[in-house]
């Protein structure tokens, strides 16, 4: 099968070019950072450069398109103005999504969980009620609204906060968290905040294995199975591999105002895992990458 996967240089990208590469033809699209891009077939490409993703559709002919590209975070967001996000995040997705009903390609596209009212509960499920509160959300949940309206074959992942330990050179508050501890350094936590948080290496897992299932038009909770505070996640941490818990500073997201106040957003995977495909266990995955670490 033919993967275009974009944002393959991102930190889920690195993951996603290590598994999908192993069983499909893939080509790797990245910007302005390579990451391990250069190690497979790939190309160098604005999102916003229409005539080009034109020409690699034309040319690579994909059967299936991860889009993962785009202003990943909140913090990112709030560099650039209102306009540059909506072309990349919105403008980007949707001609993407055009380019893919006209060539008759799936496309998988990463949201975000921060799409949901952070106050209305804990566990949500795909129906619950849509309120981001971040330019970041905002324009996820219109870049799902677009490709609805284009095309039938898709799947949108509202992706959790996602973590991982011993990573490339990328934003991940995991891998920082991890760096902190293990280096004595105190680090402050939110202990207010609920995620269902998802590694990288099994969202890579997970997304390979919905390339040979027959799903499509279909809108999936993508998180782990626990609902866990970063302070949470800390604890597990500091409990695997041997980090003294001391180091750990409880705090609180409402000492952050300049923070989207969302308190819970954790999400029920149950749609997702009645399709056949499963995260594991926090805490099995942080002994994972403890040892291999």
């Amino acid at each position: 099968m033919r993967v275009l996967i974009t944002g393959a240089s991102g930190t889920l990208g690195y993951f996603l070019n290590n598994v999908i590469s192993k069983k499909h033809e893939i080509l790797s699209l990245y910007n302005s950072f390579e990451g391990n891009c250069l190690n497979y077939n790939s190309a160098k490409v604005d999102l916003k450069d229409f005539d080009k993703l034109e020409k690699i559709f034309s040319e690579f002919n994909p059967e299936v398109v991860i889009h993962t590209a785009g202003i990943s975070s909140v913090n990112k967001s709030r560099s650039l103005t209102s306009k540059d996000v909506y072309k990349i995040n919105v403008a980007a997705t949707e001609k993407l999504a055009r380019l893919c009903d006209h060539s008759g390609a799936k496309l998988i596209y990463t949201s975000t969980d921060l799409v949901y009212a952070g106050y209305r509960g804990s566990m949500l499920t795909e129906d619950k009620k849509l309120i981001p509160f971040s330019l970041y959300a905002e324009t996820k949940l219109v870049g799902e609204s677009k490709i609805q309206q284009i095309m039938t074959d898709y799947i949108i992942l509202r992706t959790a906060l996602m973590y991982g330990i011993g990573l490339q050179k990328r934003e991940n508050h995991f891998d920082l968290m991890f760096e902190s501890l293990k280096n004595g350094h105190k680090i402050k936590l939110f202990s207010d905040q609920y995620r269902t948080p998802l590694a990288f290496i099994d969202a890579a897992r997970m997304i390979d294995e919905m390339l040979t299932k027959e799903i499509n038009g279909e809108v999936f909770n993508f998180g782990g199975l626990e609902r866990l505070s970063r302070l949470q996640m800390g604890e597990i941490l500091c409990e695997e591999a041997g980090f003294d818990k001391s180091l750990l500073i409880k705090t609180s997201l409402s000492d952050l105002k300049e923070l989207p106040q969302v308190e819970d957003v954790s999400i029920d995977t149950t749609k997702l895992s009645n399709s056949g495909i499963q995260a594991n266990s926090f805490r099995s995955l942080v002994r994972t990458m403890l040892n291999s670490n």
